[in-house]
């Protein structure tokens, strides 16, 4: 395993100090995960659209992506930025991460509000036995590479899968705790670290990965459930997410480290997918009450306390692969348009039942449905066929002697019969998405067929 530095040990309990007498009241955050795998707006798009219509304070990104950093610049939103998993192993030497510091985080701070830096995402989950023996030198490395540079407010960390949590005793949430070889090896120093600089434990809850069909809406905040008594405590359980956080905190405890802060990495729920239990009512049930904890209601085991929270995620993301869900756990379209409402959008009532988004109002006289530049023959002639088979579309236009039927232009042929459709099912970024091939504009294109 690699060593850190004998210095940095000294480091840790001057910083810590420090950090603990300068600490500020704690502030409750709602923060998104902004992923990238679609087609997505521009990231200064991004910043000015969360700033300005949004309540979001925070974003946590899964890399350190200097466009989206740069973005953030006078945002006052926060970022959270990642180290990449392969990137672990080098930040062992502290060489390397003085040098990453220099590269990815002395360029923007302090003009963007970088809070918090997190080596890697789900370490343990990934079974690799080289970036776990890593983990820990490296997160140090990094803590003194900020304090060599005169850097104090930003914070180190790790996110952690609850792969890590086992229940001893029937799924009590009170005994819950680390799994053995990672409670002393690994854990119990991560969460040394924390204690000594003053930096949270992140772990990423998500309920819709471990519920059982027959109970969901114990797993989504939803009365009436089945809910769960524990029988050391006599605590009694209306959701599922608060037995995840609990049995983290009792597995921290365990090991002495209960009063380490905990934030919410990620944690969410899709829209859609493979079954019945994907929709936006769901969605946005599950997400406001995930807001609401973030406020300050706590836990049966931790009543009241606040937990910084990034809610998982700010877009769906169509270039995501994998099972439907995993292109469906956004709070906005890619056009900014709400997928469902959560009370986040500014001069917008947040109260009563959730409800799914309605069509985005247009914007400048009209919007229209075009094909893409990068678009191929083959995707183009296959939104025409598809189109012109639903019925209720009018396709004569496109047909030999229409007003559209010059056979030298696919693509505009292509563009009209699509935008027919997109205006016909009430201008939704799903009407206008065709496998990636279609694209909203806000203005009548020149070259346009009747």
């Amino acid at each position: 395993m690699a060593k850190a530095p004998p210095s940095i040990s000294l480091l840790l309990l001057l910083l810590s100090a420090a950090v603990f007498l300068t600490l500020p009241a704690t502030i409750s955050s709602i923060g998104v995960n902004y992923g990238t795998l679609g087609n997505l707006p521009p990231p200064t798009q991004v910043a000015n659209f969360l700033k300005n219509q949004t309540s979001i304070d925070s974003v946590k990104i899964f890399n350190v992506n200097p466009d989206i950093i740069r973005a953030f610049a006078g945002t006052g939103i926060s970022v959270f930025v990642t180290v990449p998993n392969v990137d672990i192993p080098a930040l062992a030497n502290g060489v390397q991460a003085r040098r990453w510091v220099s590269a990815n985080i002395l360029p923007f701070h302090t003009q963007t509000k970088i809070k918090y830096i997190s080596v890697g995402n789900e370490i343990l989950l990934s079974g690799d036995d080289n970036l776990i023996k890593n983990l820990v030198p490296a997160m140090k490395n990094l803590f003194a590479a900020l304090f060599h540079a005169g850097v104090t407010d930003i914070k180190v960390t790790t996110a952690h899968s609850l792969n890590i949590i086992v229940n001893e005793l029937n799924g009590a949430p009170s005994s819950g705790r680390f799994r053995p070889g990672w409670d002393k090896g690994v854990l119990a120093p991560i969460l040394a670290f924390h204690r000594q600089t003053k930096s949270p434990f992140v772990v990423n809850p998500y309920p819709y990965f471990g519920f059982d069909p027959k109970n969901v809406n114990f797993a989504i905040f939803r009365s009436p459930c089945q809910t769960v008594r524990d029988p050391l405590t006599g605590k009694v359980y209306t959701n599922m997410f608060d037995t995840l956080m609990d049995s983290t905190y009792s597995a921290m405890k365990a090991l002495g480290y209960g009063d380490v802060d905990i934030v919410v990495g990620e944690t969410g729920w899709p829209s859609a997918c493979d079954a019945h239990w994907c929709t936006p009512e769901n969605a946005a049930w599950y997400n406001r009450n995930i807001i609401k904890r973030a406020q300050g209601k706590g836990t049966p085991l931790m009543p009241n306390r606040r937990f910084e929270t990034y809610i998982f995620s700010l877009f769906n993301e169509e270039g995501k692969p994998g099972p439907t869900a995993e292109r469906n756990w956004g709070l906005f379209w890619p056009d900014f348009a709400p997928v469902y409402d959560v009370g986040l959008l500014r001069n917008k009532q947040s109260g009563g039942p959730p409800t799914p988004a309605l069509p985005a109002p247009i914007a400048g006289g009209g919007k229209w449905c075009v094909a893409k530049w990068g678009a191929t023959d083959g995707q183009l002639q296959g939104n025409i066929n598809w189109v012109c088979s639903q019925g209720g579309v009018d396709c004569k236009p496109i047909q030999t002697g229409g007003s559209c039927s010059n056979p030298n232009s696919l693509r505009t042929q292509a563009s009209f019969v699509m935008n027919v459709y997109f205006q016909k099912h009430g201008q939704t970024y799903e009407s206008c998405y065709f496998s990636g091939s279609g694209v909203i504009v806000g203005e009548k294109p020149k070259q346009w067929c009747a």
